[in-house]
């Protein structure tokens, strides 16, 4: 039974994204569009990291091990314009001062 239920969620997980791609294949998107589209990993970036570096209430609890990773990503994203090259590079020092602290 459960293997059933992963079956079928890996094929409604497939399909949900093929469609999107299969039925838009054929259209082409306004510049302003694809410009704006060109935003949307470093937003999604900020929301994960803001959410994971604040409690609910909305106080922050970043440590130095937080912002030095922080400090890192945005430097490197900057610098490369590579954002899983910011990722990797902001995960390693965090993961660096976390070891040593």
């Amino acid at each position: 039974m459960i293997a059933i239920a992963i079956i079928l969620t890996g094929i409604g997980s497939y399909a949900m994204r093929a469609f999107f791609i299969f039925a838009l294949a054929r259209y082409t998107f306004p510049p302003v569009l694809l410009r704006a589209l060109e935003y949307v990993a470093p937003s999604v970036m900020a929301a994960l990291v803001i959410s994971m570096m604040t409690t609910p209430e909305g106080e922050l609890v970043a440590g130095s091990a937080e912002c030095a990773g922080l400090i890192c990503a945005a430097l490197a994203a900057r610098y490369s314009g590579n954002h899983i090259l910011a990722l990797i590079a902001g995960m390693a020092v965090f993961w660096g001062v976390t070891w040593f602290n």
